[in-house]
């Protein structure tokens, strides 16, 4: 083995010591241990999916009751079943009709899609790359589909594609982000993880000083502030075709993880280990890589950059289930798609009639919240 190679693992050793105490939990055969701390975990994962899928409806059904126009809890569900099973309308609700259906209901699912996407790709993450600081920006995607997203807006590139500019712009700028990080970080040896988390990093650098140079040379004002927004994370202007791309590719994503559950234990116990249990790392590590790229490209696409997201919920649920991605992956998305409606209505609340950026909810409510964990919990995520 090459000297680099070398210093790699030595190196991507030193950035899992964060999840030691996680790996702990993986046994070498895979499966799960008998260690009294894993139980309740086990115990407790159907009542928590319950739990959550119950949240999640009910979430649902107040992000769309809640908003600058007040609506009736018992208005909102009646005119979502009225919709639902294409029942009559009276003329008297036509507009808060309009509201629920046509405003808010695709906005509230997108933002559940969003948050299950960001949140089950960055349990994948931090496997892929063993750090327990990684997320799906780790990689350089979204700062590549912020400098697509922010040439359509100021400088109307695309502009022939009219209202699909901006998410075909930044979806390809993530796929070109993709490809570079990809063609960079590779190796004789294939893809490693500090590679990886390095070039993701330095790229992202690389893609927002290109970013902030498009912004800071535009002549349109009104236009960087849009940007700018964008770029924290946004869903206005959501419609019922911003849904259906994003949906796909989230269900296609979660559901490849959920069936990579033993793999991704293996993997997060480092390669020699992975190896040893059948798992080729390398190859299994490229497979993540364009996952997370396609599901966060499609992601930031149609929302932006909504950071926080991907980092902090597959730590939130690891304390409730344990390390085990057997465990992890059927809660994180639920979690994530009830955190992200909440986030959005209070980004729809909080200033109205103005919005705020998800950005800055999702770091006004994470950072204190992941702090307190990191207090209460430390030995789990990296503390004595």
């Amino acid at each position: 083995m090459n000297d680099t190679s070398t210093v790699e693992r030595a190196a991507s050793d030193s950035t899992t010591r964060p999840n030691d105490s996680a790996d702990d939990n993986f046994p070498e055969d895979g499966s799960e241990r008998t260690k009294s701390e894993n139980r309740p975990g086990r115990a407790r994962l159907p009542l928590l999916c319950t739990l959550f899928g119950a949240a999640l409806l009910v979430s649902v059904i107040c992000g769309v009751a809640l908003g600058p126009t007040g609506i009736p809890f018992g208005k909102t569900v009646e005119l979502l079943y009225q919709a639902l099973r294409g029942g009559v309308v009276p003329a008297e609700d036509s507009g808060l009709y309009y509201i629920i259906w046509d405003v808010r209901l695709p906005r509230v699912l997108l933002a559940a899609v969003v948050g299950a996407g960001l949140s089950t790709v960055g349990v994948a993450t931090q496997a892929m790359v063993r750090n327990a600081l990684a997320d799906p920006f780790v990689l350089g995607i979204s700062s590549g589909a912020s400098v697509g997203a922010s040439a359509v807006a100021l400088y109307g590139i695309l502009g022939a594609l009219g209202l699909y500019a901006l998410s075909t712009a930044a979806f390809l700028g993530a796929l070109g982000a993709t490809a570079l990080v990809y063609l960079i970080a590779r190796t004789a040896d294939g893809l490693t993880p500090l590679r990886l988390i390095l070039t993701g990093t330095a790229m992202s650098y690389g893609f927002s000083a290109v970013t902030t140079l498009l912004i800071f040379q535009s002549p349109n004002g009104n236009a960087a502030k849009s940007v700018m927004f964008w770029l924290l994370g946004s869903l206005g202007g959501v419609t019922w075709r911003s849904l259906p791309v994003a949906a796909v590719v989230v269900c296609c994503g979660i559901g490849y993880l959920l069936l990579s559950g033993n793999r991704l234990n293996a993997l997060a116990m480092g390669d020699e280990t992975a190896t040893t249990l059948g798992v080729d790392p390398a190859k299994f590590r490229r497979e993540l890589f364009v996952l997370a790229a396609a599901v966060t490209g499609v992601l930031v696409a149609v929302s932006g950059a909504v950071g926080f997201v991907g980092l902090m919920l597959p730590h939130l649920v690891r304390l409730l289930v344990g390390a085990d991605h057997r465990r992890v992956l059927p809660l994180a998305p639920l979690a994530g798609a009830v955190f992200l409606v909440w986030t959005d209505v209070l980004a729809r609340t909080v200033a109205a009639p103005e919005q705020l950026p998800l950005g800055v909810i999702t770091a006004a409510i994470g950072v204190p919240c992941f702090l307190l964990l990191l207090r209460r919990r430390g030995a789990t995520l990296g503390g004595r």
